[in-house]
C-alpha cells in the first residue's frame, strides 16, 4: 500500500468517525428537544423518516455521479452539508426548519458513507479490501458508541450544544478532507494485469446491466433483509427487554456498551481474518444463522443473562454482516463502486424505515410478535445465502 493510499484511507476513517460521532452526539438530546419545544411523537417520527427518505432517494443517484465526477468532490460537499444541517438544527426552534435540516442531513449521509466505501474499494486490492472496510465499519460504530455519552455531557451545558459541536466536527472533517486527501487521479490504483486495466479504462463508467447478475441481485436482497432485521430487532429492543424481563436503563446501557466494544474488536481485529478463512459467502451465511439463533433464544429465554448473551450474538452477527456483504459487492464490479455503494445505502434506508414501523405495530399486539417475524426473515435469508454462487468471472 503506497503512502498516498494509506493517507487517503486514514482521512476516510477519520471523516467517517467524526461524522458518526456527530450523529451520536445528538441522540440523547432528542427526547429533551421533544419536551422543551412541545413537539409530538409524530413530529419526531417525521423528522426521522425525512432523513431516511432523503438518504433512500439520493444514495443511488449520488453514487452514480461519483462514478463519473470522482469521489473527493462528493465527499467534500457531503461533509459540508452535514455541518450545515447540524448548525441549522442548532439555530432554529421551528419544526419546518428542523425537517429541512433532516433532509439536508439525509442527503449528506448519502454522499459521505457510500462514496467513502467506493473510494476505499477503488484504491485497495481485493486482498486489502476486507481489512479496510472493516476499519471503516469500526469507525462508524466507534463514533456512534462514543457519541451519545459525550452528547449527554454536552447537553448538561445547553441542549443545543451537541448540535453546535456536531456542526464543528463536520466543518473540521471537510477541511481535513480538502487539505489532506489526494485527488482521485493522484492516488495509485491497485495493480491489475494489462488486459484488465485496458478493459477497465474502456468501460470505466459502467452501466446498470453489469449489476443485473444473480449474485449481485441476491446480495442486494440480503442487504435489505439485514437492515430490516437489524432495525426491526434494535428499534424495540429496549421496550421489549423492559416489559418482558424488566431491564433497567443501566442494564440496557450495559448491553449496548458491551456490544459496541465487541463489535469494534471483531471489525478491527478479526474481520479480515474471518474473510480470509471463511470467504465472504460463508461468513454472511454464518452471520444470518447466528442472528436467527440469537433471536429465537431471546424469544424463549427465561433470565436476564440469557437475553444479554443472545443479544450480543445477534448484534455481533449484524455488525459483521454489513461489511461482509459490502466487501463482496465491491469485488463483483470494478467500475460501478459508487453506484453499488449508493444502492447499498438506499436499500439500507428502506430497511431502516420499514423495520421500526413493523416492529412497533407488532409490539402493540404482542411483545413477542416482532421477534417472531424477524426470526422468520432471518431464517429465509440464511437459506437464500445458499443460492449466492460466486464464479471466477464474476469477480472484478
Amino acid at each position: 500500500m503506497s503512502t498516498k493510499v494509506k493517507r487517503a484511507i486514514f482521512i476516510l476513517i477519520l471523516s467517517e468517525f467524526l461524522v458518526c460521532l456527530g450523529i451520536g452526539l445528538v441522540i440523547p438530546v432528542m427526547p429533551f428537544l421533544k419536551t422543551e419545544l412541545h413537539l409530538s411523537a409524530f413530529d419526531m417520527g417525521i423528522m426521522t423518516s425525512l432523513f431516511a427518505f432523503a438518504q433512500f432517494i439520493t444514495s443511488p443517484i449520488i453514487g452514480r455521479i461519483s462514478d463519473r465526477v470522482g469521489r473527493k468532490p462528493i465527499l467534500a460537499i457531503g461533509l459540508a452539508l452535514y455541518a450545515v444541517s447540524e448548525v441549522l438544527f442548532a439555530l432554529t426552534n421551528y419544526l419546518a426548519m428542523f425537517d429541512i435540516s433532516r433532509v439536508i442531513g439525509g442527503i449528506s449521509a448519502a454522499m459521505v458513507t457510500p462514496t467513502g466505501m467506493a473510494l476505499a474499494a477503488d484504491i485497495t486490492t481485493k486482498r486489502q479490501r476486507a481489512k479496510v472496510i472493516g476499519w471503516l465499519s469500526a469507525a462508524f460504530s466507534g463514533g456512534l458508541i462514543l457519541g451519545p455519552g459525550i452528547g449527554g455531557i454536552l447537553a448538561g451545558i445547553n441542549y443545543k450544544a451537541p448540535f453546535w459541536i456536531a456542526g464543528a466536527l463536520g466543518l473540521l472533517s471537510t477541511i481535513a478532507l480538502l487539505t489532506m486527501l489526494p485527488k482521485d487521479d493522484d492516488i495509485e490504483q491497485p495493480n491489475h494485469d494489462v488486459a484488465q486495466m485496458q478493459h477497465d479504462i474502456s468501460t470505466m463508467k459502467g452501466d446498470w446491466h453489469d449489476l443485473l447478475i444473480k449474485p449481485v441481485i441476491l446480495l442486494f436482497v440480503l442487504i435489505l433483509v439485514s437492515s430490516f432485521g437489524l432495525q426491526g430487532f434494535e428499534s424495540i429492543y429496549s421496550l421489549f427487554v423492559n416489559e418482558v424481563f424488566h431491564f433497567s436503563i443501566g442494564n440496557i446501557a450495559l448491553v449496548l456498551t458491551l456490544n459496541g466494544l465487541i463489535s469494534l474488536f471483531f471489525q478491527v481485529m478479526l474481520f479480515d481474518r474471518l474473510v480470509v478463512r471463511l470467504h465472504e459467502t460463508k461468513l454472511i451465511r454464518y452471520c444470518f444463522f447466528l442472528a436467527f439463533a440469537g433471536t429465537i433464544w431471546i424469544i424463549f429465554a427465561h433470565s436476564k443473562i440469557e437475553v444479554i448473551i443472545a443479544t450480543l450474538f445477534v448484534f455481533t452477527a449484524f455488525d459483521l454482516l454489513r461489511p461482509a456483504i459490502t466487501t463482496l459487492l465491491t469485488k463483483l464490479s470494478a467500475k460501478n463502486q459508487g453506484l453499488i455503494n449508493g444502492l447499498n445505502m438506499s436499500l439500507t434506508s428502506v430497511g431502516n424505515v420499514i423495520g421500526p414501523l413493523m416492529s412497533g405495530a407488532l409490539l402493540d399486539m404482542n411483545t413477542h410478535y416482532p421477534y417472531v417475524v424477524v426470526s422468520v426473515f432471518l431464517a429465509a435469508s440464511y437459506l437464500l445465502t445458499f443460492a449466492v454462487k460466486i464464479k471466477a468471472h464474476h469477480i472484478a
